[in-house]
């Protein structure tokens, strides 16, 4: 889609942060596995993400993630209430974290993102 932005992110816990960069791949969380893609979000989506899917979590990192390194292992597809989301089908190399912090929150509750 030639409209949706050019980087996504990803929630990682720390060991899997940690896994990443050790292995130089990301085959996905459990839930990714389980769905058969790895989940992103736009940058817009991912505070709700935060707090829909890793309420009460305090070792998360949020990898910014290159997705026109990915080409069409990217598909934007409808989850929450139709929003469309990115979902990786192959694994993610490391290159295309192209940047990765501790998940922290500014004043107003919003993730900070890298």
């Amino acid at each position: 889609m030639a409209d949706t932005p050019a980087v996504a992110y990803k929630i990682l816990t720390a060991a899997q942060w940690a896994q990443w960069q050790e292995t130089g791949t990301f085959t996905g969380a459990p839930v990714d596995l389980a769905d058969g893609y790895i989940h992103l979000s736009a940058a817009a989506q991912v505070t709700e993400t935060a707090d829909k899917h890793f309420a009460g979590h305090s070792d998360l990192w949020v990898a910014r993630v290159d997705l026109a390194v990915l080409g069409d292992l990217v598909r934007w597809e409808p989850s929450r209430g139709g929003a469309l989301f990115p979902h990786v089908y192959g694994v993610l190399p490391l290159a295309v974290a192209i940047a990765c912090a501790p998940l922290t929150r500014d004043n107003t509750g919003a993730v900070t993102l890298p």
